[in-house]
């Protein structure tokens, strides 16, 4: 199944997201966000065992229509009043009859939200993770490079499926 405990990517760190306001709307853009669709569901009270480290979001209010979890209304980054039996979680239940391994199911249940402001830039090297394409025809066309430890590098093809395609996709603000 393609669920899991929702963790973001801020200023550095991973943390969790609050359940205060989290619902079925929230849910949909995180499955969006990853390039998921199916019937998404919102799972509360650390449905999926209690994150460690910081609480980064809390009072997320999606409408369900935004692509990613950075246009909803929400809390500023790490302003919370909460503990880790609150982390929100997410079912997304895209492919009935697919079945993924390995590192295609690992690529489609990491939640990857990178923030990154004007200061936090691929080359101040607060961005690790970022995604972009090279060497295509256009922008929305290329050879997928991953930003890591101060250099862009390239993602082997072994499990690369259609589905890993989209979630980069999605992370990159693609339909």
């Amino acid at each position: 199944s393609f669920e899991g405990r929702v963790e973001v990517y801020h200023d550095g760190k991973w943390g969790t997201i609050c359940d205060d306001q989290w619902d079925d709307q929230d849910a949909e853009v995180v499955c969006r966000q990853l390039g998921l669709s199916g019937n998404p569901k919102a799972l509360s009270w650390a449905h999926y065992g209690k994150g460690s480290g910081p609480i980064l979001l809390d009072e997320v209010e999606c409408s369900g229509n935004e692509l990613s979890l950075d246009q909803c209304k929400k809390s500023d980054w790490g302003q919370q009043n909460c503990d880790h039996i609150e982390d929100a979680g997410v079912s997304c239940d895209p492919f009935t009859g697919i079945d993924l391994h390995g590192s295609q199911m690992c690529l489609i249940l990491v939640l990857y939200y990178i923030a990154c402001s004007a200061e936090n830039t691929p080359a101040s090297g607060s961005c690790r993770g970022t995604v972009r394409l090279a060497g295509g025809h256009g922008p929305h066309e290329g050879r997928v490079e991953v930003y890591y430890n101060g250099d862009w590098g390239t993602v082997c093809d072994d499990g690369w499926t259609d589905i890993s395609a989209q979630v980069v996709c999605r992370q990159l603000g693609f339909r």
